[in-house]
């Protein structure tokens, strides 16, 4: 009997690693998609060595970039790139993606401003500024990179050794961060970021702000900004060691909402990541005003992982946030152990 049971975890552990190693071949699939749809000309402009400097050149502001945008690309383009995107986040991370997207519409008729245009006379708030980056050669067995950027999204990812070994920095962002007008009306693309943030930080005991609340001013913008390497930041806020039993499972809830944006199996790796890491180090604080409406800031940061949300500009509706890998943003990390591993052979 025990040898049967035994047999089944066998099987079922077989089953659950092919299935989660199906998933970055998809991702191969879709980038070998992606660039064998494009013309030599938009294939010159998407592509990078794995060590240019523009790899680690985050932005979220509506700016000239390099690489491939989608004016550039036809339909069929535009479905490949959409098609890759979609395969390295998950359905709920790929939803938000494509709603900050929408957000361009929305900033173009509040703001009706004609004059607002980017060096190319192209209005400045355009859902088709956005661009793709490939970086090195996809492949299986050696490195190479790809990111997704514009305004209010930086989504970068790295792929070792034939599966995703990093999918961060990963920045999302919204203005308005609720639509009080338009069709649009009502819309808030980061609404349980938001909600799960203050519901935890309403659980808090009066004794349990002192620690938690490091000032009642939050800062203009996430700390972190477009930093290639992140340090960390001053130990700030409660550890989880210190909620009470109802307060960690909104600490776990708020903490997996992001992580359940990225791809199942860098997902479970991330997850992994952090636990070894210790949940019990992690902390969560907070800065700026205690209720919506006005500025405020929370981050949760532990020995590898720093979660920032900002919303304090255009009068604290307008949403920043982003996820840091201490240890391994860019892919640093895994790329170093990859290139040691190489170098002994």
């Amino acid at each position: 009997m025990k040898l049967k049971l035994n047999l089944k975890k066998i099987i079922l552990s077989s089953m659950l690693l092919l299935f989660f190693g199906m998933l970055p071949a998809q991702v191969l699939e879709k980038a070998n998609v992606f660039l064998n749809s494009l013309s030599d000309e938009i294939k010159a402009k998407t592509l990078f060595t794995l060590e240019d400097t523009e790899r680690f050149n985050m932005n979220y502001v509506p700016i000239p970039r390099a690489g491939a945008r989608f004016h550039d690309f036809n339909e069929t383009q535009k479905k490949a790139a959409l098609d890759l995107l979609r395969a390295s986040l998950s359905e709920e991370g790929f939803r938000k993606s494509q709603e900050i997207i929408e957000l361009e519409k929305v900033l173009r008729i509040i703001e009706n401003d004609d004059n607002d245009k980017m060096p190319d006379g192209r209005p400045r708030r355009d859902p088709l500024n956005y661009h793709f980056c490939i970086f090195g050669k996809p492949s299986k067995d050696q490195p190479w990179g790809w990111r997704f950027e514009g305004h209010h999204l930086s989504l970068n990812f790295t792929s070792t050794d034939g599966i995703i070994s990093s999918s961060t920095p990963t920045f999302f962002g919204t203005n308005p961060g609720i639509v009080r007008s338009t069709e649009y009306k009502g819309k808030e693309v980061l609404k349980k970021e938001a909600q799960l943030g203050f519901s935890l930080l309403h659980s808090m005991t009066q004794e349990q702000l002192k620690t938690v609340v490091f000032t009642d001013v939050a800062p203009h913008d996430i700390i972190t900004t477009t930093k290639r390497k992140v340090e960390q930041l001053e130990s700030l806020g409660i550890a989880y060691r210190d909620l009470s039993k109802n307060q960690k499972n909104m600490f776990m809830e708020l903490l997996e909402l992001y992580i359940n944006n990225y791809e199942h199996g860098f997902a479970e790796g991330f997850r992994d990541k952090i636990t070894k890491a210790g949940i019990d180090n992690l902390k969560f604080a907070w800065a700026g005003s205690l209720q919506p409406g006005k500025g405020h800031y929370f981050r949760i940061q532990g020995p590898s992982l720093l979660i920032e949300y900002d919303n304090t500009q255009n009068n604290a509706n307008h949403v920043h946030t982003v996820v840091r890998d201490l240890t391994n943003d860019y892919g640093e990390d895994v790329l170093k152990a990859h290139y040691e591993k190489e170098h002994q052979h």
